[in-house]
């Protein structure tokens, strides 16, 4: 179900909105939170029912693990803590691993060994990477004892809550459960919800209106991708470029708008993302909840930059190069995490020779860079993604528009 879809707008939301807000002045809050968990696993099984058991199973299974982990009696053990954490943590790999992965791995094998393993064909569950992200987080924060036990209720809810399961932003416990035992979050707010519906239409217009609109030229132009000249190229680049933040963007601000209906604040995920001025400040302003995740649950477990200027170089590679393939299973993603990891490392070096360019230049490289990175991310094919870039260069050759001649000195 998606949020611009008319079943979703005009029958899901406003009757789980009225359902929720009268159990609650009923004072049914249990009632209440187990109706938002039944309405979002229903949001969840309506592009596939099968697979709604994938995710209660998971659910269960890392609410489990993680009330162990953060158990604070000294009772004995039949495993160490940090065993059990791990144990947890490979089980959702392997089942993220297993459901994106696996034919991506089939294939390279069968190229590398030549070899014919028959793929297994398996339709990706909507939402995996985002949910199973969100629960490796719970278990170490577990771990860490950085939390307190929860019931099974709450913690489904902050796992499933619809508008954030699919796409995101990638929440953490600690800015999401306590919003949900609130007493004044239980009463209708008319200001969340003026903010919820203009945050929901400004998310609306930017993913049907101007997302949508690029798409079409996006779409085309990576369909013929050899055949682009230079400003053929530069469009679709630049079509992509505008359509993937417009979508995501709007998603996002849809999500947030839904949220505040039920009086619920979600975590900014965008802001100006394309007014950078270098990598690490994009990387700041673009999914920032992403982001976030890989400081604290990959960079700095690796080390961070507490440690010697190799070893965070390497962190700091390794980092994006991980989050481009959690985007995707291809060549294409891993080329993109690489690209953004190389940028990273570079301006960490550059930064230390103290040269300040003018911010106009700055903004220029900065965009331009993450423009041609997009490339590798949207394309079909590494190939595919050469092609736009070598007419982005002009090696496709340079034809100037019809009007422009005309325009030109003789």
């Amino acid at each position: 179900m998606l949020f611009n879809s008319y079943v979703f707008i005009f029958l899901f939301l406003p009757v789980s909105l009225f359902v929720y807000f009268f159990l609650n002045r009923k004072r049914l809050t249990t009632a209440s939170k187990a109706l938002l968990v039944l309405v979002s696993l229903f949001f969840y099984s309506w592009w596939n029912v099968k697979y709604l058991p994938l995710i209660m199973i998971s659910i269960i299974f890392n609410y489990s693990i993680g009330t162990e982990l953060c158990r604070t009696t000294k009772r004995k053990m039949p495993f160490k803590r940090e065993e059990i954490l791990v144990f947890g943590i490979i089980v959702n790999l392997l089942c993220l691993a297993y459901f994106k992965y696996v034919d991506f791995f089939i294939a390279n094998i069968n190229i590398l060994s030549g070899t014919k393993i028959p793929f297994i064909n398996i339709i990706l569950p909507l939402g995996i990477s985002f949910f199973t992200f969100t629960q490796i987080a719970f278990l170490v924060d577990a771990y860490r004892r950085e939390m307190k036990e929860y019931s099974l209720l709450n913690y489904s809810l902050f796992v499933t809550f619809f508008p954030h399961l699919l796409a995101g932003p990638i929440i953490h416990h600690r800015e999401m459960m306590s919003q949900f035992d609130m007493m004044k979050n239980k009463i209708i707010n008319n200001r969340n919800i003026f903010r919820g519906v203009c945050l929901f239409v400004i998310g609306l217009f930017k993913k049907v209106v101007i997302a949508d609109h690029f798409a079409v030229y996006s779409n085309n132009g990576f369909n013929t991708a050899e055949t682009l000249q230079f400003i053929e190229a530069w469009t679709v680049s630049l079509s992509y470029t505008m359509q993937i933040y417009f979508d995501f963007s709007g998603y996002t601000d849809m999500a947030l708008g839904i949220s505040w209906l039920f009086n619920i604040g979600l975590p900014i995920n965008f802001n100006s993302p394309y007014k950078s001025l270098n990598i690490q400040e994009f990387w700041r302003k673009w999914h920032i909840t992403l982001s976030r995740f890989m400081r604290d649950y990959i960079y700095i477990p690796l080390g961070g930059n507490l440690t010697q200027e190799l070893r965070v170089l390497f962190n700091l590679f390794i980092t994006f190069l991980i989050g481009g393939l959690w985007h995707g299973a291809g060549w294409t993603f891993v080329m993109w995490g690489f690209l953004h990891g190389s940028a990273m490392v570079a301006f960490r070096l550059w930064r230390r020779l103290n040269i300040n360019l003018p911010k106009v230049v700055s903004w220029f490289i900065t965009f331009n860079f993450v423009n041609a990175a997009w490339v590798f991310f949207r394309a079909k094919s590494l190939s595919n993604a050469v092609q736009i870039l070598k007419g982005m260069t002009g090696l496709n050759g340079i034809v100037l528009p019809s009007f422009l001649p005309s325009f030109l000195p003789s």
